[in-house]
């Protein structure tokens, strides 16, 4: 059975995974390694997207008072989030201005579109955004796991057969090269590859 999704932290000492689970949790675990071996080599990752910079100097208690303090929100998709009750007056849209640098056809078309260029822009990236949600997640969970396997695995047997066929979408490959890995960086790794693999053979398929 192939591993399930990835927890939100996981942290390893050498190839051994000490915890795993939200960030507090996986800071405590790791700092108590630290203190508890002089010679523990700790490494802390972001289930989603790699090695994460921690401070472990000091007590436990001061390891977490240093954390991010949103590293532990729950993250949200914008347009999953509930839209605020609107007061009387104009809304509030979060609308931020910036520069765009547009050739003079661009403007023109943007001119006839209906609200003008501002909505046409806005309307053109939520669309582009949705038409490449599944790609940017493939994307997205390709560089998480490769750079896990490039912070843990460079060393490890077959490393570059692995990287190869993690960026070619043979999932094949990268159980068979995998295989002789420690059982926790080698599950991780395949945890995290697994959406990579999972939409190749989906579109094989449909080929």
């Amino acid at each position: 059975m192939p591993p399930g999704p990835g927890p939100a932290y996981i942290a390893f000492d050498g190839d051994r995974c000490i915890a795993s689970g939200d960030l507090r949790e996986v800071a405590r675990a790791a700092k108590e390694t630290i203190d508890r071996r002089k010679d523990a080599s700790v490494l802390v990752f972001d289930g989603s997207s790699g090695p994460v910079d921690l401070d472990f100097r000091g007590s436990v208690e001061d390891v977490l008072a240093r954390l991010p303090k949103a590293a532990d929100a729950p993250a949200q998709e914008d347009d999953a989030a509930p839209p605020a009750p609107r007061g009387p007056g104009r809304p509030k849209l979060g609308v931020v201005a910036r520069e765009v640098t547009l050739l003079p056809r661009h403007w023109e078309w943007l001119a006839q579109q209906n609200g003008g260029a501002s909505v046409a822009l806005r309307r053109l990236v939520d669309e582009a955004r949705r038409a490449n949600r599944d790609k940017d997640r493939i994307r997205h969970a390709r560089e998480a796991a490769y750079r896990f396997i490039a912070a843990m695995a460079e060393n490890k047997p077959h490393y570059e057969e692995v990287a190869r066929a993690l960026f070619a979408g043979d999932a094949e490959r990268f159980q068979t090269w995998t295989a002789s890995w420690p059982a926790d960086v080698r599950d991780h790794a395949r945890r995290l590859a697994a959406a990579v693999f999972e939409r190749e053979a989906q579109e094989g398929a449909a080929g």
